[in-house]
């Protein structure tokens, strides 16, 4: 047993100094603190590639799947930073809490994740790549589609949201037992008359049941927009473009069928992960991050 004491010391110092590489980052957005977790894998990391790394819906960047992707990426030698994104809060930590009224709009994310990208090529990164998970994957996608940068050198996306009206309204009622089109025609409704304060209340929202929204909020996550359907987004997005899905994925169904003729014509490269659920969890994580690699490897 004693034999076993120089290895564990070891391993915890390198863990140690693993995490002493790990630090969090703030910047200012209008009145806004955004903060992300950054693990440099070593002193030159900005020589890159580094990962961008966007969560799901009101998650943050201390969840399961990225703390992992984060240490399983530092394993195979590459430094990533993990946004949280604001929700409209200053400094959020944590999963967003219900009980706080909503004003954050869905395409918020896409000018968080350009002024990150952004403080990025200030500490001298020159080659970036986007990741996002689930519906983090939509807004990659989107942001990529639309705002093209020439230090993002590839996109991967992790079991990104894809939209129908049809099947939004559908998911709406099985979740909330209401149908959808009347609270977006009251969202409608107050957003025109232009009343700041005309808070849609007791209202039923993403994962949240009874908060507060306001309607354009509503709108921005549940109005009709094709661009809420990530397949949409792929013929846009110039640089290569890597998605995962999970074949026991509960969250985003169908992902692969829908991405069957994107991946025949060539659009995208697609992996589906046989048993991954939508976390993609323990050895999912890790054929993930492997398949990651040999992604980015090949575009270098």
């Amino acid at each position: 047993m004693n034999r076993l004491i120089p290895l564990i010391i070891c391993l915890a110092l390198g863990l140690a100094l693993n995490r002493a590489l790990a630090e969090e980052v703030k910047l200012q957005h209008g009145d806004l603190t955004l903060n992300a977790n950054l693990e440099k894998v070593e002193d030159n990391w900005p020589e890159g590639p580094v990962i961008l790394i966007t969560h799901g819906t009101l998650a943050h960047n201390a969840m399961e799947i990225i703390e992992a992707l984060q240490g399983l990426f530092a394993e195979n030698g590459y430094s990533t930073l993990a946004m949280n994104l604001s929700l409209g809060l200053t400094d959020r930590h944590g999963m967003y809490d219900c009980a706080t009224p909503h004003t954050h709009k869905n395409t918020d994310a896409l000018d968080e994740i350009g002024l990150w990208l952004e403080w990025l090529k200030r500490e001298g990164a020159r080659k970036v790549v986007l990741l996002g998970h689930s519906r983090g994957g939509n807004q990659v996608a989107w942001f990529a589609a639309e705002r093209d940068d020439p230090a993002v050198t590839a996109v991967v996306l992790i079991a990104p949201l894809i939209w129908s009206e049809a099947y939004a309204a559908k998911d709406y009622e099985r979740r909330y037992g209401k149908p959808l089109a009347p609270v977006l025609d009251e969202a409608r409704k107050r957003a025109a008359s232009g009343q700041a304060e005309a808070w849609l209340e007791h209202t039923d929202f993403l994962y949240c049941k009874d908060t507060q929204v306001s309607p354009q909020a509503f709108l921005s996550y549940y109005a009709p927009d094709p661009r809420l359907d990530a397949p949409h987004l792929f013929p846009s997005i110039k640089k290569p473009v890597l998605v995962f899905a999970g074949t026991e994925d509960q969250v985003v169904k169908d992902l692969g069928e829908s991405l069957a003729p994107l991946a025949e014509a060539g659009t995208i490269r697609f992996q589906a992960v046989d048993g991954a659920d939508h976390m993609f969890r323990d050895l999912y994580a890790e054929e993930l991050v492997e398949a990651v690699a040999e992604f980015i490897g090949e575009g270098q």
